[in-house]
């Protein structure tokens, strides 16, 4: 059930000597920026050139309403079900790798259309929709992750890499696992919260089209939170222009060694792309100080909590939505265990970013079907000096 969010405030102080910025936003912090901000006369009090005023489209919504007038989930019938099985048996006939899923060796002759429409839905509409009801209990590990990257084929059929490396040798790792690795690896490794319990940000990832499927929930907590960046820019253009100008501008943002000098990229966290031919306005923001504090104060205030269950899928437009997670708790019986696939369909994609085509062609440029790979149990991503990710033990 869909509810708006409430997410307490928590606060976390940067680094002795650095500036007062810290992965975890900080209300009061948030708050004296404001304070001091808004009182500068130099402050920008127009948006810049080109900005729309106000956003109108589907992509612009409020936690508060949106299930008042959307059904943000699709369940699973009987009949849905039986083809899926048909499909599961007959890609396993074909012995082939995982890599050679597609929406010709997964066959889903009646459910295809609706795949389709909940595309549409992604790109063109809401942009989120949950698919509900895989019987996780019913089937082994490999068997799951065959059939959520069967049913994503045919809503988004590109699968991006998430790592270019596995146990050692060049790999398209295309699934990830999302799940509290801290007791089974040293936390000094850890640097994501992704692989503990603790409650993610407001952000986004890399791609077009970002998809998670619960193996299992947690014990408690661990909400899905997901707000409008639309609705969010709304709030912001017609409070804080000067926000949406220093969002426009070029940010330097680290690559964490993953890529040569200078080990950065300089690209505004904001883009505007105006009506053109067949294509609509589009606004899209990468989320990488108090322009990225009210992104995250004004998503949370205005964003819709999704509780995962075991079965559900979560698809998501990535250029259209933030996300965040609550904190949550395991227990001995429940772990929370989630696997995700970054997607792009290339029938309805948006037309990419001239300044964030470099990292888009490093999540989908050059994949495979022959490199790709689909780890079966969690593993940490490759670290920042650029080491190989390796399964947790």
């Amino acid at each position: 059930m869909a509810a708006a969010a409430t997410l307490p405030p928590t606060f976390a102080a940067g680094p002795v000597g650095q500036p007062d910025i810290a992965y975890t936003p900080n209300w009061d912090t948030y708050q004296s920026r404001v304070e001091r901000h808004v009182k500068d006369e130099k402050r920008a009090k127009e948006l810049p050139q080109g900005f729309p005023t106000r956003l109108d489209s589907d992509l612009v919504w409020d936690g508060q309403t949106v299930s008042d007038k959307y059904q943000w989930w699709y369940k699973l019938d009987e009949a849905d079900i039986e083809e899926i099985n048909r499909a599961l048996k007959h890609f396993k006939s074909l012995g082939k790798p995982l890599g050679d899923i597609t929406q010709e060796t997964f066959p889903l002759p009646k459910l295809h259309d609706t795949l389709r429409g909940i595309s549409k839905e992604i790109h063109l509409g809401h942009g989120f929709k949950v698919v509900r009801g895989i019987l996780v209990q019913n089937y082994t590990r490999e068997e799951n992750i065959i059939i959520y990257a069967g049913l994503a084929s045919h809503v988004a059929p590109k699968r991006g890499r998430q790592d270019k490396s596995f146990d050692g040798k060049p790999a398209d790792v295309v699934l990830a696992h999302i799940k509290d690795l801290t007791a089974t690896v040293d936390p000094h490794r850890i640097g994501a919260p992704a692989y503990t319990t603790e409650k993610q940000v407001f952000h986004t990832d890399a791609g077009d089209v970002i998809a998670l499927f619960a193996l299992e929930a947690a014990a408690e907590g661990g909400e899905s939170y997901l707000a409008s960046s639309w609705h969010v820019y709304n709030q912001l253009a017609a409070t804080r222009p000067d926000l949406i100008k220093t969002l426009s501008e070029p940010w330097d943002s680290d690559e964490f060694g993953k890529s040569g000098p200078p080990g950065y990229t300089a690209r505004p966290l904001l883009y505007h792309q105006p009506a053109e031919g067949d294509a609509e306005e589009r606004l899209i923001i990468q989320r990488q100080a108090e322009a990225l504090d009210a992104l995250h104060f004004t998503a949370e205030k205005a964003a819709v909590s999704l509780e995962f269950q075991a079965g559900d899928i979560q698809f998501v437009n990535n250029l259209s939505i933030f996300h965040a997670r609550g904190a949550f708790k395991d227990s001995p019986e429940k772990h929370r265990h989630l696997v995700r696939l970054w997607l792009r369909d290339e029938e309805l994609a948006w037309k990419t970013p001239l300044q964030l085509q470099d990292r888009w062609d490093k999540v989908y440029g050059g994949v495979t079907a022959e490199n790709q790979v689909f780890p079966l149990e969690p593993f940490l991503r490759a670290p920042s000096s650029g080491g190989q990710p390796k399964a947790a033990e």
